[in-house]
C-alpha cells in the first residue's frame, strides 16, 4: 500500500501533471503545423519552384523487382519535416519569449525592512525609534 500511496503523490504533483498536459497539446500543436507544412505551405512553394511536390522528391537507389519493392531515399518527406521542425521550434521560442516578458513584469523589488544606524552602523528595522544595538535615539 505504502508504494502505491508514493506512486499517487508522486503522479499527482503539479510538475508531472503539468508535464503531461504540455507533451498532449504538443502532439496537437504538432499535427496543426505538420498539416500547415504540407497543406498550406509546401504547395505555393512547389508551384514558385516549377510544380515540385516536395513530398514526392526522392531518389531511387534500387528499382523494384517482383521480389521486393523500389528502396528509395525520400529527401522531399525530410525537407518537409525539417520546414515543419522549424516552425515548431521558432512557435517555441515565441511562447517561452512572452512568458520571461510576463515573469519579469511580475519580480518587483521588495522595499527595503532595515537601514543601518547612523551611530553604530548596524543593521536596525526602518521604524526604529531606538538602535538596539548601541541604544542611540534616532530621528
Amino acid at each position: 500500500m505504502r508504494l502505491l500511496k508514493d506512486f499517487r503523490d508522486f503522479a499527482m504533483r503539479g510538475n508531472v501533471l503539468d508535464l503531461a498536459v504540455g507533451i498532449i497539446i504538443g502532439a496537437a500543436f504538432g499535427k496543426i503545423v505538420s498539416s500547415m507544412v504540407n497543406d498550406v505551405l509546401m504547395p505555393p512553394i512547389g508551384v514558385l519552384m516549377g510544380g515540385v511536390d516536395f513530398s514526392a522528391l526522392g531518389v531511387t537507389i534500387k528499382e523494384a523487382t517482383t521480389a521486393s519493392p523500389a528502396v528509395l531515399l525520400r529527401y522531399g518527406v525530410f525537407v518537409n519535416n525539417v520546414i515543419d521542425f522549424t516552425i515548431v521550434a521558432f512557435a517555441v521560442f515565441l511562447l517561452i519569449q512572452a512568458v520571461n516578458r510576463l515573469q519579469r513584469k511580475k519580480e518587483t523589488p521588495a522595499a527595503p525592512t532595515t537601514a543601518p544606524c547612523p551611530h553604530c552602523l548596524m543593521s536596525i528595522p526602518i521604524g526604529a525609534k531606538r538602535c538596539g544595538h548601541c541604544t542611540a535615539t534616532l530621528s
